[in-house]
């Protein structure tokens, strides 16, 4: 190991050198790649000299207990710090292995969300809109940016269906997990027995697809303008500025009409068009190298029921990795750290233990 990390502090110093360089300022996309890689190393290596560190202290204090002239008293502090000393150790060693596992290559993109309403009709639809604004304040405790691409609103106040994007810092490696059915049972606003319904919502995470990854044949693209309209079917422009846009060779459709120009609403459509075929190119490709993909968290698979969120006793669970919450109000209203992050620290413990 120690080998490994030799010439750790050189590649630091070398993309410091880098990172100071004018003409890399100039080109951000490049310099946001380096800057990066400068971070992941240097926690890298802070972390490896952490564990030097213990390491020596663990010889330091073996050495105290093989001497036979050394003070009893001195002895017994070094016997319990050494227990104490490879349980750091172990933990040290566990976070390195975090942080060499392969990186998913879309874990820094900014990612597309998609919700759409299932069965439950207004039900769905109007917890298709409660979704949609936990994760928008979830975005907004995380610092991020989140821009609607398309909506479907329903008269009831939900939406059929809604398409963010949302932008900032390492946002698809804490969302990817949320892709799947959510189901939600919980008494609707217009029962009047107070019966509980069982309704249900599938979101779909979907990095965001730069151009170069993948180039689109403007010939195989049917585009269709029309004029957009709102909730019960209520005209909400006079002009045909709504885009349909059709990729014929796999019949995915888009369609985009919340911005009042069709110029607008071509870039939005054709910006989600790219991120549905960058998550197909790359789902089927995933089904070729893992059979068992339904089993593994994250696995993106929109037809697996993940989670439930039990209103009457506000209750949350992740089925998962059989997790349950009784926080429902916390979670609804954007805290989903305690949600997010145990399904990251299953998803690393299950990597590494495939690497073993």
């Amino acid at each position: 190991m120690f080998e490994k990390f030799a010439d750790l502090e050189d590649k630091i110093s070398d993309l410091e050198g880098r990172l100071s360089d004018p003409g890399l300022v100039s080109n951000q996309k490049e310099f946001q790649k380096v800057a990066r890689e400068h971070s992941h190393l240097t926690k890298l290596n802070d972390k490896f000299e952490e564990l030097k560190k213990v390491q020596n202290d663990i010889l330091e204090n073996k050495d105290i207990l093989k001497d036979d002239e050394e003070d009893p008293e001195l002895k017994e502090l070094a016997k319990a710090e050494l227990e104490e000393l490879a349980e750091l150790e172990k933990k040290l060693d566990q976070d390195l292995k975090v942080i060499l596992l392969p990186k998913d290559p879309n874990d820094e993109k900014n990612t597309f969300l998609e919700i759409r309403a299932g069965t439950g009709g207004d039900e769905a639809a109007l917890f298709a809109g409660d979704l949609f604004r936990m994760y928008s304040r979830f975005a907004e405790s995380q610092g991020w940016k989140v821009e609607v691409m398309s909506s479907s609103p329903v008269g009831v106040g939900g939406f059929k269906e809604i398409i963010a994007l949302v932008s900032g810092a390492q946002v698809f490696s804490k969302l990817k997990y949320e892709s799947g059915v959510h189901r939600v049972q919980r008494v609707p606003e217009t029962e009047t027995q107070g019966r509980i319904h069982t309704s249900a919502v599938t979101v779909a995470i979907l990095p965001e697809a730069d151009e170069v990854e993948l180039n689109i044949n403007m010939s195989e693209l049917k585009f269709d303008v029309f004029r957009s309209s709102g909730p019960g079917g209520q005209s909400v422009n006079t002009t045909d500025s709504a885009v349909r846009i059709t990729h014929l060779p796999t019949g995915l459709v888009v369609i985009c009409q919340d911005e009042k120009s069709q110029h607008k609403n071509k870039a939005k459509a054709l910006t989600v068009l790219r991120a549905r075929l960058l998550d197909k190119v790359e789902q089927e490709h995933h089904d070729k190298i893992s059979k068992d993909r339904k089993s593994q968290v994250g696995s993106g698979d929109r037809s697996e029921r993940i989670r439930t969120y039990n209103f009457p006793q506000g209750r949350m669970t992740d089925h998962r990795i059989n997790l349950t919450l009784y926080k429902l109000d916390a979670i609804m209203s954007g805290k989903l750290e305690d949600v997010i992050f145990p399904l990251i620290t299953h998803d690393q413990a299950k990597k590494l233990n495939e690497l073993q």
